[in-house]
This record gives C-alpha cells, sequence and structure tokens, in this order.
C-alpha cells in the first residue's frame, strides 16, 4: 500500500508474469492485472480461481467480522458472490442465504429489479429479486457480502432493492475493497463496510509506466473506461 508521497509503480509491486501480490486476510494471493482502458487497470480478484480451502478460509474470517453484528440471512450477488455467500452463511452458523441475479432467468420474469453497472462488466445490468424470496429477508437483518467492492454500484443496487422490500442491512462484507470511489458511492452506508484486505486501481501516467492509485477515478470514469473496452 502506498504510505509516501512518490506513487509506487507497477514494476515494483508485480512479479515477472505482471501479477499482483496482495493480503486477504490471512492468505497471500497474487492477482493479474488487466487492462480495462488505455490509462486505467484493475487487480482481478476471481474468487472460483483459487480453490476450496481459499474460499473456505476467506469466508469463515470474513465471518468474524460480521458476527458482531448479529445478522439473520446473507445475501449476495451473482456470480461471484456466491461462493462467498455460501461460506460466510455455513461460518455464522445460518442456513439459508439469497443470491440476487443479474441474468434473466424464467423463474425471474416477473422479479424486481434495480439497474447496476459493474466496473468487470461494463455493461449496464439489472439487478434481479425472485418475488418468492422476498419473505427471507423482509423484515429481518441482513448482511451483504460481494468478493470486490470497487465502484460501490453493485451494492449499492442490493441495498436499494433489500430496502425496498423491507429488508434491514446492518453490515457490508467484502474479500477487498478497490481504491476508495466507492465510498462516495454508499454514502453514509460506508461505514457498514468491513473487508480482509484493500487494493488500489493502476492510473497509466504520461510515461506510460502504472502506477497504484489508491484514490481512483470517479465511479462514472471507471464504468465509462470499462464499457469503452468491451
Amino acid at each position: 500500500m502506498q504510505t509516501g508521497t512518490e506513487p509506487v509503480r507497477v514494476s515494483d509491486v508485480v512479479d515477472a508474469v505482471g501479477r499482483y501480490r496482495t493480503r486477504l486476510g490471512a492468505q497471500d494471493i497474487d492477482l493479474p492485472l488487466v487492462p480495462i482502458s488505455d490509462d486505467l487497470a484493475i487487480a482481478l480478484l476471481i474468487t472460483v480461481d483459487h480453490g476450496v480451502r481459499f474460499a473456505e478460509q476467506a469466508g469463515t474470517e470474513l465471518a468474524e467480522l460480521l458476527a458482531p453484528f448479529d445478522a439473520d440471512v446473507v445475501v449476495s450477488v451473482a456470480t461471484m458472490g456466491i461462493p462467498l455467500a455460501i461460506e460466510v452463511t455455513r461460518a455464522l452458523g445460518l442456513d439459508d442465504y439469497l443470491i440476487l441475479q443479474k441474468t434473466p432467468k424464467i423463474h425471474l420474469r416477473d422479479a424486481l429489479s434495480e439497474p447496476v453497472s459493474s466496473i468487470t462488466t461494463g455493461k449496464p445490468q439489472m439487478l434481479l429479486f425472485d418475488r418468492s424470496r422476498v419473505s427471507v429477508v423482509a423484515g429481518r437483518r441482513v448482511a451483504v457480502v460481494d468478493d470486490v467492492i470497487s465502484t460501490g454500484a453493485s451494492v449499492c443496487a442490493a441495498l436499494n432493492i433489500l430496502r425496498r422490500v423491507g429488508a434491514e442491512p446492518v453490515v457490508i462484507g467484502a474479500l477487498l475493497t478497490e481504491a476508495s470511489t466507492w465510498r462516495e458511492a454508499l454514502g453514509e452506508d460506508a461505514a457498514m463496510v468491513h473487508a480482509l484486505g484493500g487494493i488500489p486501481v493502476f492510473r497509466r501516467q504520461a510515461s506510460g509506466e502504472l502506477v497504484e492509485d489508491w484514490v481512483g477515478s470517479s465511479d462514472r470514469d471507471i464504468v465509462q473506461a470499462s464499457t469503452t473496452d468491451q
């Protein structure tokens, strides 16, 4: 993490094949750097690429951060949030969990919806909530979990749709937060975020070299960059 006044060069913090090493709870992981525009790159965490033991340990450690908030149910967003939701739910000693979908399916024809844009998909999408599952969260304390909080758009959409059905989000958990623009997007809800680690985005300077950026661009800038690159 950057501590001085000079930006950290990517060449100083990546390995020979361009992977960025970071600490996630008690685990060290190597993340590939992926360009999303000419001047912006991200370290990409794909939870399903790190194995069962990784997910189990990360979920257990995240559950320890969330346990004091006494959530009744865990909610996450498909698809990368699914293994995390399962492990956090298991570690909290709960049974049921709820997954909000981004892909239209036959049983979601009458779903509640909320618009969302993601840094990794680019295209605007709809977050879908199966009406038959409203009773799982209505009137209950909810922990919202996600693998990475970057722009904050997915978490904001999840909070909006949960509150619409009478749920009470009490805590937000993430494996990693990315830069800090998500704080502006979440506003007062940013205080609910608890994460196992944090990573920067990577900005290309005039010299052509990428450097760590722990502040990041505006949410609109990041999403437009990823959309343009698709």
